[in-house]
């Protein structure tokens, strides 16, 4: 394996800000979606690979060096601590770059776990919901995803008896009943009277 520090061209005692800086201009040039139907496209996903495993080595050595502990947070990788750490600050579009830049059959649960999470802050929540289901498909004992995906479940009227309640939900994920009806027709038929119409001629 080559050194790397060399691979993603950072002197040795670079601090931690520095590394993150120098991965993620790799990843933009290396991104595999760059090189679609181009000769280059095999070596590109190859040279992505390499700057993820060198990343991974390199920030998994600082922290141990520092705090003496792997856990739970290197579960999918150096890259995903550096991509939920940007995703609590707001950093979406840094966060969605360093996620397309892992070749796509090395992606893992975690992967897709926070793929959804950048999709949902971008608004886009059918994206989201289907990357968040991959991920509790590929880890179903991870009650993170599971509880991320039953939120999600919720807000699409999912939930309860017969599992779908679509029916019930309005599009601001409130359910109806026959006070948020009359309440909707009563605002209808004011909005009506005041352009001169009548949407209810007995109110």
């Amino acid at each position: 394996m080559k050194d790397p520090y060399e691979v993603l061209g950072v002197a040795r005692g670079a601090s931690e800000e520095e590394i993150k800086a120098a991965y993620r201009e790799l990843a933009r040039k290396y991104h595999p979606d760059q090189y679609d139907n181009n000769p280059l496209s095999d070596l590109a996903q190859e040279k992505m690979q390499e700057i993820n495993d060198a990343y991974d080595t390199i920030i998994r050595s600082l922290h141990a060096s520092s705090t003496g502990y792997q856990g739970a947070a290197y579960r999918g990788g150096g890259q995903y601590d550096d991509v939920r750490e940007m995703i609590e600050n707001g950093r979406i579009a840094d966060a969605e770059t360093l996620l397309n830049g892992v070749p796509a059959d090395t992606r893992s649960a975690e992967w897709y776990f926070l793929k959804g999470a950048v999709l949902l802050k971008k608004g886009w929540f059918d994206d989201a919901y289907t990357c968040v289901s991959q991920a509790c498909a590929m880890d179903p004992g991870n009650s993170e995803y599971r509880a991320q995906k039953a939120q999600m479940d919720q807000k699409r009227g999912t939930a309860g008896v017969g599992g779908n309640r679509a029916g019930n939900v309005d599009c601001c994920g409130g359910e109806w009943d026959a006070c948020r009806v009359c309440e909707t027709l009563y605002c209808m038929d004011c909005c009506c009277e005041c352009m001169g119409g009548d949407f209810i001629s007995c109110c």
